[in-house]
């Protein structure tokens, strides 16, 4: 029973995934332009890098490439993330605004699925894949040779890190139940993602604290870094993440729920 729902499901996916092809080549200039604009971003950021290392040598423990692998790695997850959900749980309001939530809940489907999974940006796949190219060129650099295994966990990290993004921006997107505004909220959220671009040693005292444990952007992709550079200071490090990820999932699903049973349609 199990294998059949998760084959069901995958259908389901391929028609989205299909859907939003078609829907993004219909405007081939938006496309290219959002691509190009996101891969300066992705630059400056790295100028960024150039420019701090200008100064000084390391940033506490970190040297100048292995600072670049984490942009990378942080960049490669927000673009994982970008591609497959943000896009959908920031139209949450409008969709509950609009009464388009109505017809999703008839739908035969898991509805938090429907909202998260919608939608696919197809522009994240190029802009992920000038992350993988600044990923390999930093190893290079640091003389790193990861094995199947070293590159194995270090993705698996990612989706964790992707994992925690999804069950905290669903609960902000979850708002909109209560107010149209709550965009905002998964906005302000994303914008966060920019911390995850520094080492963890940067930060100190309450706010190192917040960041970490709180809201974990530190966490996410520090620490699939810190394991494929061999710089974890303790496994326990990848048990917090595994930890987080997982109470996050848990309060997430239980505030998706209640928020569900509270949304009274647009009509009424």
């Amino acid at each position: 029973m199990t294998m059949d729902l998760i084959r069901r499901y995958w259908h389901i996916y391929q028609a989205l995934w299909r859907n939003s092809v078609i829907r993004d080549m219909q405007f081939k200039l938006n496309f290219v332009l959002w691509i190009v604009v996101e891969l300066i971003w992705f630059s400056l950021q790295l100028a960024f890098i150039g420019v701090i290392y200008q100064h000084t040598n390391s940033i506490g423990t970190w040297s100048k490439w292995e600072v670049v692998l984490l942009v990378g790695s942080s960049h490669f997850i927000q673009q994982v993330f970008s591609t497959f959900i943000l896009t959908n749980l920031t139209q949450l309001s409008e969709h509950v605004r609009s009464g388009r939530l109505d017809f999703m809940l008839l739908f035969p489907l898991n509805t938090r699925f429907l909202v998260s999974l919608r939608n696919v940006d197809l522009g994240g796949f190029v802009n992920g894949m000038a992350s993988v190219g600044v990923i390999v060129f930093a190893c290079c650099k640091l003389g790193l040779a990861p094995g199947l295994l070293e590159i194995a966990g270090f993705l698996a990290l990612c989706g964790v890190g992707v994992m925690i993004h999804w069950s905290l921006m669903s609960m902000l997107a979850a708002v909109s139940f209560w107010s149209i505004k709550a965009h905002g909220l998964v906005w302000g959220y994303y914008n966060m993602f920019n911390l995850a671009r520094m080492p963890d040693e940067a930060f100190t005292g309450w706010f190192r604290a917040v960041f970490r444990f709180v809201l974990p952007m530190l966490l996410v992709a520090n620490v699939p870094v810190r394991f494929f550079a061999e710089k974890l200071r303790s496994p326990a490090e990848v048990g917090l993440l595994l930890g987080i990820a997982t109470l996050c999932l848990l309060v997430s699903g239980w505030f998706w729920r209640m928020s569900i049973r509270h949304y009274t349609s647009a009509s009424s």
